[in-house]
């Protein structure tokens, strides 16, 4: 295949020698593009910032008056810290969804009774073609010197925020005003000190063209200037007050240097349900599938209600070291060995298996899922076959032994003699790291959005922080799944540095301390702001104990837990029918891995209808797609966990109830959270069962359901039934 032409790539790693770098400098001092801090835009706590009068009109002329220079001279002392959400200081991105709101909070004070405003400052940065000016969200106090503002955040992207907080000198001085009134004290000093205030005010609003607001302060500070009594009504109008409060002396406030980077991606990269396959057992193992046999199965993963269909690596494959069927290290005639060794002389990463059809099948493929509702995630593997075009054509790509061979990879005692890795960072990554960009960039333009990245962990993640930001330049609603089953610390980085999304310990957390504990972690700020998870019960490399020991009950356990824990979850194909053959460890019997697999011949249960109703309750109810929203509650047996999830305004309230047991019926009695789901107060309840489709009423505060090894699940969506004697469903 040819190379890749990498004479002029779009953007070039960090650190890497003859490629230019392109990266947001952190440490540049923030500038207002709207507003210079010269000229600032004038901004109050619950206004827009506007002032403007551009439709009322000529501005009337005004007398000539002298107004006061702003507070030069005078050092700031405002204390802005503990700002939220922040992750490392600020090194790293907090992830967002567009449209979303950006909570922001702060701890801001100052010496003193000032009263204080403060502005959320944000802009997007990127990609470039996006990138546009500061704007501000005026704060509002929440109490003890905590300070919030909602940002509502546009289209994905990355975004930076800081805060900027000042004493709001024209209010704390009628606050002082009205209390010296109050007691009778003589005031006529402090009108003119209020004068002079509103002079300054006017005098920035005629700076940035608000004739209107200029002339209404001008005005009311002649009044301050003349009798005592008139001068005390007109200082503490609200009108006076509030446009005083839109031209403040920020030269006398502070503006926290610190930008704080935000990814905002699109809602698939929160949730979605994903199905697994091989294109190539479309056939039914009857020949070898091809994308045209793929399509056939779309019509099926639609009635499931899955998201995203996610195909294995769709590339050549290498004939040196081709493994066998159940991972033989030496394959037989007609062997058609594993994906993951990609390359060979029909192509590599940016070309299709031939018996698999062309790049133009493929593009066909991509838009019959797209009408059966469906995206196509590809599997994104940087690795090759001993016999990738690259191996020959670029050398310095790669490790060598002191013989001279070529390193193949390693994981001792095993070894993968059908592997090679590439050297991320030797002397060749200049051309390498744009070379894997291309990859992504061709399908990309394939019609590809999603990708699940095969083993990032065991790459270098200053290449990953460079490809996706790279990447999202092109698109910047590319998601991508970090297939990261590593060190927590290691999977916490990864998904700092931009995945979308990661691989979890939920594949073997079976019991039910330990889920929720595990749950309880990941909605952790440092967690929550950085990883979102992707709840997988297997995959083709894992078939855990659980499922291999509990039969069809075990498979409807694990998938009603990911459905409902997770906003975002998938399964490999064959979880349908129950596929439990196990080799060793955890390891699949005659893998798909390695050979084609007809589904229709490894069924031990058939569980799709179940599977399709979780999917159906999913999209039904918005709190299901949402991973802040979970919370566990309290139930009378360690072999059943209860746990629900709300929207913030109650339209989408559930309750979920699933037995961890798959050989016996549990009665349990549940504790009802009727405080939490606004039902306190209510004798009865009315909730539906949707995985059976019952509706029934709840009385008091607890409740008692029947799990069984058949239905082991339960889901319940609630809602408080009316108080009127019209509507007789409410009794029976």
């Amino acid at each position: 295949m040819p190379e890749p032409d990498n004479t002029a790539p779009r953007r070039g790693p960090a650190g890497v020698p003859g490629v230019r770098g392109a990266r947001h400098d952190e440490t540049a001092p923030v500038r207002d593009q709207t507003a210079p801090q010269e000229s600032p835009t004038p901004l109050a706590r619950g206004t827009s910032g506007d002032g403007g009068d551009s439709e009322r009109g000529p501005t009337p002329v005004r007398p000539r008056v002298v107004r006061p220079a702003e507070s030069s001279g005078r050092a700031a002392s405002m204390v802005i810290e503990a700002v939220t959400p922040e992750l490392d200081g600020g090194r790293s991105a907090v992830k967002r969804i567009a449209g979303d709101p950006l909570h922001v909070e702060a701890d801001i004070f100052k010496e003193g009774h000032d009263v204080l405003a403060a502005v959320v400052w944000w802009r997007q940065v990127s990609p470039e073609s996006d990138a546009g000016p500061w704007r501000a969200s005026p704060m509002h106090p929440l109490g003890n010197d905590r300070w919030a503002a909602d940002v509502t955040l546009g289209p994905p992207g990355r975004v930076v925020f800081t805060i900027e907080a000042w004493p709001d000198l024209y209010r704390s001085w009628v606050s002082e005003l009205e209390r010296k009134v109050a007691v009778g004290r003589d005031v006529q000093s402090e009108l003119l000190e209020g004068a002079a205030l509103l002079r300054a005010c006017a005098a920035r609003a005629d700076s940035v063209h608000a004739s209107h607001d200029a002339q209404l302060l001008d005005e009311a500070a002649s009044i301050l200037e003349g009798p005592p009594m008139d001068g005390i009504g007109r200082a503490t109008e609200a009108r006076v007050v509030d446009a005083a409060a839109r031209y403040p002396d920020r030269s006398i406030g502070r503006r926290d240097p610190l930008e704080r980077p935000v990814l905002v991606e699109r809602e698939r990269a929160r949730s979605g349900a994903w199905y697994e396959l091989f294109p190539r057992s479309a056939a039914h193992a009857e020949r070898h599938g091809t994308f045209r046999d793929a399509e056939a199965l779309l019509p099926e993963i639609e009635r499931l209600g899955f998201d995203v269909v996610y195909l294995a690596p769709i590339h050549p494959i290498g004939r040196t070291a081709r493994k066998g069927r159940n991972n033989a290290p030496r394959a037989e005639p007609g062997d058609v060995g594993s994906p993951w060794a990609i390359g060979a002389r029909e192509g590599g990463h940016m070309a299709v298996h031939p018996e698999l059809g062309t790049v133009e099948d493929f593009q066909r493929f991509v838009r019959r899922a797209a009408e059966h509702g469906l995206e196509t995630a590809l599997d994104l593997a940087f690795q090759c076959s001993p016999d990738h075009p690259w191996v020959t054509e670029h050398p310095e790509w790669f490790q060598h032994r002191p013989d001279g061979t070529i390193k193949t990879a390693e994981n001792p005692p095993k070894r993968y003699d059908d592997i090679v890795n590439f050297d991320f960072l030797g002397p060749g990554r200049a051309t390498l790291w744009p070379a894997l960009l291309e990859v992504v960039l061709f399908w990309m333009d394939k019609g590809v959005r999603i990708f699940r990245v095969d083993n990032p962990h065991t790459k270098p993640l200053p290449f990953w922080e460079w490809l996706l930001r790279e990447a999202r330049e092109r698109d910047p609603g590319a998601v991508f799944l970090s297939e990261a089953f590593t060190r927590p610390k290691l999977m916490r980085a990864l998904a700092k540095l931009g995945f979308s999304q990661s691989y979890t310990y939920f594949t073997w957390r079976n019991h039910k301390q330990e889920l929720i504990e595990y749950f309880q972690e990941l909605r952790r700020p440092e967690w929550a702001d950085a990883m979102r998870p992707n709840l997988w019960p297997n995959t083709p490399d894992i078939l855990p104990e659980f499922l291999q020991r509990g039969g069809p009950p075990a498979f409807r356990i694990r998938v009603a837990l990911a459905a409902t824990l997770g906003a975002s979850y998938g399964i490999y194909s064959g979880y349908e029918f129950c596929d439990a053959a196990v080799l060793q460890g955890e390891e699949y019997r005659d893998s798909e891995k390695y050979q084609l697999v007809d589904w229709r011949n490894r069924r031990s249960g058939d569980i799709r209808p179940w599977i399709g109703r979780l999917n159906e309750i999913r999209h039904a109810e918005a709190a299901l797609q949402r991973d802040d929203v979970l919370e566990f509650f309290e139930c009378d047996d360690p072999q059943v966990i209860f746990y629900g999830k709300r929207t913030e305004d109650g339209t989408s309230q559930v309750l979920v109830a699933v037995s961890l047991d798959p050989y016996r019926s549990h009665e349990v009695e549940l504790r009802l959270p009727l405080q939490r789901y606004g039902l306190a107060g209510r004798e009865v309840v009315e909730v539906e069962e949707r995985l059976g489709g019952e509706r029934q009423l709840w009385r008091g505060e607890a409740a008692t359901v029947i799990l069984t090894p058949e239905k082991p699940a339960a889901v319940w969506t609630v809602r408080a039934p009316p108080r009127t004697e019209q509507a007789f469903d409410y009794f029976y």
